[in-house]
């Protein structure tokens, strides 16, 4: 059983437009409702893989009936601290002739000392019966990047690997906990070490670094550009694969899935890579965010290369 921690979830709206213009009404040729949050999203690509999880968080309202209906019917399990207001909506807006892809993101559920401390004990309960804890996301308000500190140290301290993704002030805390595999992008390993990375050998010298740092392995997503694995003793280069691309929501989420596949049974890490970025891939084929299809999956895991880059 792998653990996923979303503390603030969502559920994506997407919109399918023509062009977008300030001032105007823009009228949507297709919405698409999808999975928000990195751990939720990736709990849901692990159903679609056929291997059971756990999401926890918080949820409220109609769009947290949705959100958990969702992975209920991809097999997954829920433990949600249900807590007033509304789970966010996140809105993933796509131009149809291939402009580009923006997000626009609401700031979430204000959570209060009483929720955060029910979360805690679920938390504490639950990682007692699982392989693998998977964490990320943003912080909601009312709660402080601390949290992810703790969550990260505590799983750890349980003798369990540890998968985290996030950003801002969430990203320095989580790191302090130490986790097992870090998923930055380009932009965030900028952040962590303090100065421009601007090409994949800035990536990788930048990456080095924070290895030495926090003793985690990371994975630094770079756009266009792929990937770069950082592991304890190689390092590797994980070109794009070429594919229609309908939408990347969530891309990044399902290599969560594969590295907590490959960690949980106890795999080489570079079975977590293919299988994540074969994941990835197949997210990117469809139009709600971390959807994917298992056949995709494995249709593209052979077509994943990883070339040492180190």
């Amino acid at each position: 059983m792998i653990l996923t921690v979303t503390l603030n979830p969502a559920v994506d709206r997407t919109y399918l437009i023509k062009d977008f213009a300030w001032n105007h009404t823009i009228r949507a040729d297709q919405v698409v409702p999808g999975m928000g949050g990195k751990g939720t999203d990736a709990s849901l690509v692990l159903g679609e893989l056929g291997y059971a999880s756990l999401a926890l968080g918080f949820a409220a309202g109609n769009n947290g009936r949705m959100m958990e209906k969702m992975l209920h019917e991809r097999g997954c399990l829920t433990d949600f601290v249900w807590v007033n207001g509304e789970t966010r909506i996140n809105i993933v807006i796509i131009g149809s002739a291939g402009q580009g892809q923006s997000t626009l993101t609401e700031p979430g559920l204000k959570i209060d000392p009483g929720a955060l401390d029910k979360f805690r004990k679920k938390f504490r309960s639950a990682l007692k019966g699982v392989s693998c804890v998977i964490i990320g996301g943003t912080v909601p308000p009312g709660v402080d990047a601390s949290i992810y500190t703790e969550l990260v140290s505590n799983a750890r301290e349980a003798g369990l690997p540890v998968i985290f993704d996030a950003s801002g002030p969430g990203l320095k805390a989580g790191m302090e906990g130490r986790p097992t595999i870090a998923k930055p992008n380009i932009d965030e390993i900028a952040e962590l070490c303090g100065r421009p990375v601007n090409n994949i050998e800035q990536a990788y010298q930048a990456g080095v670094e924070i290895q030495d740092r926090y003793g985690a392995m990371l994975v630094i997503t770079l756009g266009k550009e792929g990937a770069l694995a950082i592991l304890a003793e190689r390092a590797y280069r994980i070109p794009v694969l070429k594919i229609p691309v309908a939408s990347a929501a969530g891309a990044g989420d399902s290599v969560l899935a594969g590295l907590a596949v490959a960690l949980s049974e106890g795999k080489p890490i570079e079975n977590g890579l293919r299988l994540g970025f074969a994941a990835a891939a197949a997210v990117c084929l469809n139009t709600a965010t971390a959807d994917c299809r298992r056949a995709d999956v494995e249709r593209l895991l052979p077509q994943v290369e990883l070339i040492e880059y180190r």
